[in-house]
């Protein structure tokens, strides 16, 4: 049995401020979840907090690129620096995030030791870059198209390793079905997508078992999972910055998380996006904490 080492990885850097001179709240999902006593639920080691630079976009506008680019840069090569230790020690190492760009530096740590890929288990894609929109600017919703190498260079060439992902070696699910545009192009990519509607018709469980064996081809080192807390249907995860309607409950995310993180190719899990500020009886937070420990402890 490896070690499970949980790592807090509490930054907001790569969302938008959800109203003028505020900030996101995800940054308190780690002490969220650790309120819910997840070390101990899940017997694991400590493995500390990798502290943000502070959120401030300064004069930042439309049109600049990524805000907060130089300290997303500083912060992911310092968390990949943690995560890199826990991977090549053999541990499942657990990042409780923050925002989706936390998910920027298990890439980096990843792409360090080999060839990794990436199982991200979000609502939408964040495959947001210069060559589809206009708009980017929140890493948060652009992580995976900086890890296969869109976009600005001092994000996606950390290191001269860019791509810290092949557009091969990554698999997305939980995707709304009404994101066509965004499906269109993962598919020209030849990028899987499992759709909410997918999950369902084909069962999470046999999705997830044969996600994880494609990470047992040749050449490649293992995978990482990434969760976003807004693929759970908002009838029962409300509490995150863009709740979408027709996502999963939290049986069938246990049926996609049990398969692949049960998987010895598997690397570690992010667990990304969940808002303590949008969930005031913390009921959202307990739910996803009962959901993850039972992915991770079969119980």
């Amino acid at each position: 049995m490896r070690n499970i080492v949980v790592v807090d990885a509490p930054s907001n850097l790569g969302l938008r401020p959800p109203a003028p001179g505020t900030v996101p709240g995800c940054h308190k999902l780690a002490g969220a979840l650790r309120e819910q006593r997840i070390l101990q639920r899940l017997n694991a080691v400590e493995g500390g907090v990798v502290v943000p630079p502070r959120y401030d976009r300064g004069d930042w506008r439309e049109g600049d690129g990524v805000f907060n680019a130089a300290a997303l840069a500083a912060y992911t090569r310092k968390l990949a620096d943690r995560i890199e230790h826990h991977v090549r020690a053999g541990d499942l190492t657990v990042v409780l995030g923050g925002d989706c760009s936390v998910q920027l530096g298990a890439s980096l740590a990843l792409r360090r030791i080999g060839r990794y890929g990436l199982v991200a288990i979000d609502a939408s894609p964040d495959f947001r870059h210069p060559g589809n929109s206009d708009g980017v600017g929140a890493a948060g919703g652009e992580e995976v198209a900086l890890a296969t190498g869109r976009g600005q260079a001092d994000l996606t060439d950390l290191e001269g390793l860019r791509p810290y992902l092949r557009d091969e070696d990554v698999k997305f699910f939980g995707i709304r079905d009404y994101f066509e545009e965004e499906r269109a192009e993962l598919a020209d990519l030849k990028i899987p997508v499992a759709t909410v509607g997918d999950v369902r018709a084909e069962g999470a469980g046999a999705l997830a078992r044969a996600a994880a064996l494609s990470y047992a081809a040749p050449g490649l080192d293992g995978f990482w999972v990434h969760l976003d807390a807004d693929v759970l249907d908002p009838d029962v995860m409300p509490a995150v910055d863009s709740p979408d309607p027709d996502g999963l409950d939290h049986g069938e995310l246990l049926d996609l998380l049990r398969p692949l993180l049960g998987s010895p190719r598997c690397a570690g899990l992010t667990v990304t996006i969940y808002d303590p500020d949008l969930d005031p009886d913390a009921t959202a937070g307990a739910l996803l904490t009962d959901t993850v420990v039972a992915a991770l402890t079969r119980t």
